[in-house]
């Protein structure tokens, strides 16, 4: 996965790392639960549902373990242990991503036609890479501690952007089947979930002027949120909470697939060739149509669609065209870190990511003290394209090969999702997709000047 977004793979940059590295007790800690993650996530999934891979863009739930793995093997245990054995000679192969100065690769749209590595291979294969990583961190000498500590904290946010990738990934390839199988049976049902479409959301002000974005706080962060640089923004205001279901249904009923006006050029085209549905209906990718009302699958399978939960799986095309029939707009990635500085509540009660069980975004009551759902629930899009910040220079050979040339083309997104592992997501992380895409949980909050 890219280093700095859901939309790719990872590379070993030259990523910004607090000068304080973990110590090894706690860096041994943080790898063994982020590994012992990735485990449980898997297990509600047979080694058939593992194996399948639903369209060019998703990766099977088995080569996402063996990936991740592959990095620990290739950028740690294989440089820095005189002794280590590689798993298999061809894992190399099978698990790198397309890091050219690493070596070949298979084909990013035909990993799911590996039968081969079974799954309990790729799971010896974990087994394999665990024991040797613990043994380097044990043992290293502390003249050495420092680089092999900034890849394992590299390593450790490469896999939970994985761990995100593997929910969102089986969830596309459950939802393509005719029985629509839940990931998990146990999840709760949405504690808000009524027929009554939710309030306007309100609007809080950010007085323009010159501000800082950027990281440049303590603690690790990926190359893309730096350098710290200086933006001038005019006033503005942006929404207290996400857009809901109700509010996007009722764009839905008041004929937003059919208005040409409300889309862009690229977007219009989007829906005349059928949009992005799995269902056939013209409405967000889980959507569903039947005739007690409208129905979403979720990763809990099929549920009735909660209208006070934000709305998700939402191209850019489609939340720019919900802004343009609000008569709002998106706003840009600058304006949306600002708020997020400048409102310190912003992220108000407990946020809706994966540690909260859900698995899905959920219904949140709003007040008048500051923003809602600023983090998780729904990766919000932004008017702003990916691009580097000024003074941006990508790394030499294999640590450059992401971020540089895959800066073109792709909208940025802010605020992480209902499947955002614990301690992974800031007011600075970028993620990036291209605007046709809609398998993450991504959705929209409104902007508007003055």
């Amino acid at each position: 996965m890219a280093a700095t977004s859901l939309n790719g793979e990872t590379t070993v940059k030259d990523q910004k790392v607090a000068a304080a590295l973990p110590a090894r007790g706690a860096a041994l800690e943080a790898f063994t639960e982020t590994r012992s993650r990735s485990v449980a996530l898997a297990a509600p999934l047979s080694a058939e549902d593992q194996q399948v891979q639903s369209m060019d863009d998703t990766s099977p739930a088995k080569w996402h373990l063996g990936h991740v793995t592959w990095f620990f093997e290739t950028f740690l245990l294989t440089p820095l242990v005189s002794h280590y054995q590689p798993f298999h000679p061809r894992f190399g192969y099978i698990f790198n991503s397309y890091y050219e100065a690493v070596g070949p690769h298979h084909a990013r749209p035909r990993r799911g036609l590996l039968t081969r590595p079974p799954l309990a291979d790729v799971m010896a294969y974990r087994a394999h890479v665990d024991d040797g990583m613990t043994g380097l961190m044990e043992t290293m000498p502390d003249s050495e501690w420092g680089g092999a500590a900034a890849l394992i904290t590299l390593g450790i946010h490469h896999e939970q952007q994985h761990q995100e990738l593997l929910l969102t990934d089986i969830k596309h390839a459950l939802g393509v089947q005719p029985l629509a199988p839940a990931y998990r049976d146990d999840l709760p049902e949405p504690a808000g979930f009524g027929s009554d479409r939710p309030s306007p959301p309100g609007f809080l002000g950010v007085t323009g002027g010159e501000y800082e974005i950027g990281h440049g706080g303590d603690g690790f962060c990926f190359d893309n949120e730096t350098p710290v640089h200086r933006v001038r923004v005019e006033d503005f205001s942006l929404a207290r909470r996400p857009v809901t279901n109700g509010a996007f249904l009722a764009f839905i009923e008041d004929g937003g697939y059919e208005t040409a006006a409300h889309w862009l050029s690229d977007g219009w085209a989007w829906v005349q060739g059928g949009g992005g549905n799995i269902y056939g209906d013209m409405a967000p990718l889980y959507w569903q149509k039947r005739d007690d009302g409208w129905w979403e699958f979720t990763l809990g399978g099929p549920r009735r669609l909660d209208q006070g939960a934000p709305v998700c799986h939402l191209t850019y095309y489609e939340a720019d065209a919900f802004a343009r029939y609000a008569g709002k707009r998106l706003p840009t990635e600058a304006e949306w870190e600002i708020a997020a500085n400048f409102h310190r509540r912003g992220a108000r009660g407990a946020a809706n990511m994966m540690a909260a069980g859900n698995l899905h975004p959920v219904s949140r009551d709003i007040d008048n003290k500051g923003f809602c759902q600023l983090f998780g629930d729904v990766w919000e899009w932004t008017a702003s394209a990916y691009g580097p910040y000024p003074g941006f220079r990508p790394a030499a050979g294999a640590a450059g090969e992401y971020n540089g040339k895959f800066m073109v083309n792709q909208l940025v997104l802010r605020g992480g999702s209902c499947v955002t592992p614990p301690g992974h997501i800031r007011a600075s992380y970028r993620n990036f997709f291209y605007p046709h895409q809609n398998w993450q949980f991504t959705g929209m909050r409104l902007a508007e000047d003055g």
